[in-house]
């Protein structure tokens, strides 16, 4: 790596350190000592907790390890473990008080812009390409997104605020695409930024399959609990149904019934709920209900990697559905530009080669796969991010939301929940397999 490409990769790595810092303190500096420090969910952390967090990891991997330096605040590091305490046990510890949060990740924060100013991009995995930056944006990118679910869950005044997302315009769309049966390259060794859950890239053969082009709306949803889908058991997996039985479901989170519709609130704003919009707030278990009802299913997790990624003109896998390059504000619904997902149909420019829409951004996706690793997985930098994670307890959400950062998505990028969750901002989109001569 020359001199020049170093000096290009230490600018990027800051402006995308100092880009995620600003969001972390939109978050955290708009609200009170006492709702920083109060828990709003048991599912979630105090956001001075994870304020405090995303200092702490910063702390351990760029300052200590890739920086070399002295220690800042060892005594705190159990603390903000995420695998020693709970979400819901994390406000009974004694952790930072805000203001000392606050000063404790910016102390950080200094020791590490000094790491990227000097240390040698080369001659160890953990930097090459600045790998080790990239992943604690990523880190605190996705913590900012763990905050503004948290932001959702608070009963209080409403304290963001933001334009509306674009209108779907007037374009009528089919309901669905053929995605063409074949090999593709699923996942990605050339991406520097990705994590050890999309590495490497391999070739997967995946049958032809139709799917939605476009996530299942509000509207959608509607008649699906119009006709019951709630009480119907034979459209829910066992496991599934037992969940809604005990969690009483019968609408979205965030809905509720008043008179002939429904409202939704929506970080502190109550409103009607809007029809072209995709549904959110549903767990994996009322998406497959939906797709069952729609005489569907949902996607397996290649399939709809195939379909946000596969060229069928040059027989290549792209970065994103549009194309290589990064996403911009025409292409998609990402980095909390806005507080909701946009009508369903909307980015046209965000479209793949087949013609599926909002693929990247607006609503997580849930897909019909466990969490596993792929042929010839290896952990990298550490077996926690998501080797201990593999196995049938969580599925697999692609694409991701309104509140993704475009540091922490493109079309190869995986995360997962467990299918009952439903604050985290997932929806989904149905697929089926051609019956006999749709294909010719």
């Amino acid at each position: 790596m020359t001199t020049t490409e170093q000096e290009q990769l230490r600018a990027k790595a800051a402006a995308e350190l100092e880009r995620a810092r600003l969001r972390s303190a939109a978050l955290t500096d708009v609200l009170d000592d006492d709702e920083l420090v109060r828990q709003h969910s048991p599912l979630m952390s105090p956001l001075i907790w994870d304020l405090a967090h995303i200092g702490n990891q910063e702390e351990l991997w760029l300052v200590r390890d890739v920086g070399g330096l002295p220690a800042v605040r060892s005594d705190i590091d159990e603390l903000y473990d995420a695998f020693k305490h709970s979400r819901s046990s994390r406000p009974a510890l004694p952790l930072l008080k805000p203001g000392e949060a606050r000063q404790y990740v910016d102390q950080v924060r200094r020791k590490t812009m000094d790491v990227v100013d000097r240390v040698p991009l080369q001659g160890r995995r953990l930097v090459e390409n600045a790998f080790a930056f990239g992943m604690l944006v990523q880190h605190e990118q996705q913590h900012d997104e763990t905050m503004l679910i948290t932001h959702q869950t608070r009963k209080s005044t409403a304290v963001l605020h933001a334009p509306d997302p674009p209108k779907a315009g007037r374009a009528v769309l089919p309901q669905e695409v053929l995605v063409p049966g074949g090999p593709f390259t699923m996942g990605t060794s050339t991406e520097p930024w990705a994590l050890d859950n999309e590495r490497p890239a391999h070739q997967v053969h995946v049958d032809a399959f139709f799917i939605d082009t476009t996530p299942i709306s509000c509207g959608q949803y509607q008649e699906f609990m119009a006709d019951g889908g709630y009480e119907r058991a034979e459209l829910w997996s066992e496991v599934g149904w037992e969940h809604r039985n005990k969690a009483n479901l019968r609408a979205p989170l965030y809905w509720r019934r008043d008179g002939d519709r429904w409202l939704r609130d929506c970080f502190g704003v109550v409103g009607p709920v809007r029809d072209a919009e995709p549904v959110v707030h549903v767990s994996f278990h009322e998406a497959q209900a939906y797709a069952r009802w729609a005489g569907k299913r949902l996607p397996t997790e290649a399939e709809w990697e195939k379909a946000a990624r596969f060229d069928p003109e040059s027989g290549r896998s792209r970065r994103f559905p549009w194309g290589d390059e990064n996403p911009g504000p025409e292409h998609a619904n990402l980095g909390q530009r806005h507080l909701r997902p946009a009508e369903v149909g909307a980015y046209p420019e965000g479209a793949s080669p087949l013609g599926v829409r909002q693929l990247i951004g607006d609503v997580w996706e849930w897909v019909d796969t466990d969490l596993h690793g792929y042929p010839g997985f290896t952990a990298f930098p550490y077996q926690e991010y998501s080797e201990v994670f593999f196995g049938p307890d969580y599925k697999m959400l692609r694409g991701g939301c309104f509140g993704t950062d475009a540091a922490a998505c493109r079309g190869t990028f995986r995360n997962w929940d467990y299918p009952i969750r439903r604050q985290i901002f997932s929806g989904f989109r149905c697929a089926r397999t051609p019956g006999g001569g749709e294909l010719g």
